[in-house]
């Protein structure tokens, strides 16, 4: 285990450092950088000294960037997660169904509507929820994290836990606005990992069934729900834990589509506006900073699918 680590630790440095050579580069392109006459390689050398201090320069209008960065990246991190946490929760059950009535029709059903939800374009979802459920019902609103006419003091940066640790007397509106700010966002972010979580727990639990202490267990006379919970989900779920760590990586990426469509302040849609204004600076603390948390994301599932699935331990052992 330790030889692994230090090999996945490696490989996530080595992929930043070149990361950090291609930001080095962007903010080159800027005219009155600092970067643009300094010479490469010394350069890239003291680039690395500011970014170890968490000094990523100004933006164009010169504030900060990790003063900026710290009011985006939560917003970001919390959309994230609850799409996530969703995506899991509904992903793994409906694929374990699946994969026990493989061939029936209820697998049908589910293959098909996970094929479909996956192959959908995410843009025209979300302008399908906007349309029906906020301007048709007003059940949710369009845009935004929470209504403007609450005052939430910013702690953590993530609105939801820092509703909760609002004093303020309307702390309980507070809370409901800023849960219903997210369920759109989180749906619409959700739609794709879902489809690929049951994909992927369907094949896991598939195989699974088709293994012969399967049917020992059937012999023995367990029911169906003891399968499931003593043998089925106890192997099928180890081996796609990296497969989930690669689709919270994901979420990432097309949370910058999710932001701008919904005006959620967070680093995808600061980043679009970098964009826009041709801020280099901007653009390559933002491409690093979202780079270093997909590489961590992978690498972190990747560690604890190894941990817990004996069957990359005894590869370990074969390796060495």
């Amino acid at each position: 285990m330790f030889w692994y680590s230090i090999r996945r630790l490696n490989l996530f440095v080595i992929t930043l450092l070149i990361l950090t050579f291609v930001g080095y580069s962007l903010v080159r392109l800027e005219p009155t950088s600092q970067w643009a006459s300094a010479p490469m390689l010394s350069g890239w050398f003291e680039y690395l000294g500011r970014l170890l201090q968490l000094d990523f320069g100004l933006t164009k209008a010169g504030v900060p960037i990790t003063q900026e960065l710290a009011s985006v990246l939560p917003a970001t991190l919390e959309l994230c997660f609850a799409a996530f946490t969703i995506s899991v929760f509904l992903g793994i059950p409906a694929g374990t169904i699946a994969g026990m009535r493989k061939g029936k029709w209820l697998d049908n059903v589910i293959s098909f509507s996970s094929m479909v939800g996956y192959a959908a374009p995410l843009f025209w979802i979300a302008l399908l929820m906007i349309m029906y459920f906020s301007l048709n019902y007003q059940w949710f609103p369009v845009a935004g994290r929470y209504d403007l006419l609450y005052e939430i003091d910013h702690v953590t940066g993530f609105a939801l836990i820092d509703a909760i640790l609002s004093d303020g007397p309307y702390r309980k509106e507070a809370l409901q606005s800023v849960i219903e700010h997210m369920i759109l966002p989180c749906l619409v972010l959700a739609l794709s990992p879902t489809m690929q979580v049951i994909r992927m727990m369907r094949t896991s639990v598939t195989e699974v069934m088709s293994q012969n202490y399967i049917r020992a267990a059937r012999i023995r006379g367990l029911s169906n729900y003891e399968i499931v919970i003593e043998h089925v989900l106890r192997n099928a779920i180890p081996p796609i834990i990296p497969k989930l760590g690669v689709q919270l990586s994901s979420m990432i990426t097309l949370a910058i589509m999710t932001e701008s469509i919904f005006n959620w302040p967070g680093v995808g849609r600061w980043l679009l506006d970098a964009l826009s204004n041709q801020d280099y600076a901007s653009i390559q603390a933002g491409v690093l900073v979202v780079a270093t948390i997909v590489l961590a994301a992978s690498i972190i599932s990747d560690l604890i699918g190894a941990m817990i699935n004996p069957l990359v331990r005894k590869e370990w052992y074969a390796v060495r």
